[in-house]
């Protein structure tokens, strides 16, 4: 801010940053290798995360119009976080298609034609501002629990891979269904699985499960990551909160996730297990149910 940089143009120049290091590896021919494209992530989150701190503890009396501008930064925290995580998604598929691990059609394509489908339905999204909690609510559909784990399956078992880690998908039965907005919902997952990956100890494991509870659904990520860190466990929710010792991201996944997961009628907690990790869960109502939610207020959050 001393120097004339509003906050909102120093985000977007680590943005722009990222892709131009992105293009000049395209424009050269070399290759870009997950773990080095992880550690740029981590930088440009980090960079990130200390100018949106650094602007929030700035001296002098809080404004009335702080409120307005903390929700402005939020929002685009929130763009970048998930167009960084489908950038991260497609980087790692075709890392692993140069390196022969997975080839370039079925799966691994269908994964990165739906990163790029995805990043562009975001960035539509965000430039026309009109997609209300009121039109979500209208454009879910029913899907398959078990089409939902199989989307985000082959990423996470990348993922697990880069990160020395075992990924275990317990069977799901294949007539157990959900009636979400699936773009948000594959968001919420896969920002959960990331987060596992991201804190569990390597040569352990991550293990993803969905079941049936009464009229609930319920979607399980456990991770290894030792337990949780002391304090309110709800505090991992709120936007830019860092509890764990990786300080790499910029604190949004979780509060993505609650976010999604709420839109769609749910909830998203985490109970801990001493020792040895904790398990996040997304409880969604069953089909039949969905009548039974109000829609948000216009406009609402």
């Amino acid at each position: 801010m001393r120097n004339g940089f509003p906050v909102e143009e120093v985000v977007y120049g680590y943005g722009d940053l990222c892709q131009a290091i992105t293009n000049l590896a395209v424009e050269r021919n070399a290759t870009i290798q997950t773990q080095e494209f992880r550690t740029l992530n981590g930088c440009l989150d980090k960079a990130i995360a200390d100018a949106l701190i650094s602007y929030s503890a700035r001296p002098g009396p809080p404004l009335a119009a702080d409120k307005v501008v903390r929700g402005l930064h939020e929002k685009l925290g929130f763009l970048a976080h998930e167009l960084r995580n489908y950038l991260q998604t497609a980087t790692v598929v075709l890392a692993a298609m140069r390196a022969g691990n997975v080839g370039s059609a079925g799966a691994a394509a269908a994964v990165l034609d739906r990163s790029m489908a995805g990043m562009h339905k975001l960035i539509d999204r965000s430039l026309s501002d009109v997609r209300t909690m009121a039109d979500l609510h209208a454009r879910r559909q029913t899907i398959a629990v078990a089409d939902l784990i199989a989307e985000v399956q082959l990423f996470a078992s990348l993922e697990a891979e880069a990160r020395e880690c075992a990924f275990v998908v317990e069977p799901v039965d294949a007539s157990l269904e959900i009636r979400v907005h699936r773009e948000l919902m594959l968001s919420a997952l896969g920002n959960l699985l990331q987060n596992a990956f991201k804190f569990t100890r390597c040569h352990t494991r991550v293990v993803l499960k969905a079941f049936e509870a009464g009229d609930r659904v319920l979607i399980e990520v456990e991770d290894s990551c030792g337990g949780l860190p002391a304090g309110d466990v709800d505090e991992l929710f709120q936007p830019f909160a860092q509890k764990g010792q990786d300080k790499s991201g910029v604190g949004l996944g979780l509060a993505i996730c609650r976010r999604n997961v709420e839109v769609n009628g749910g909830t998203l907690g985490v109970r801990d297990v001493p020792g040895s990790g904790c398990i996040f869960t997304i409880e969604l109502p069953g089909p039949h149910r969905l009548e039974e939610i109000p829609k948000p207020p216009h406009g609402s959050r």
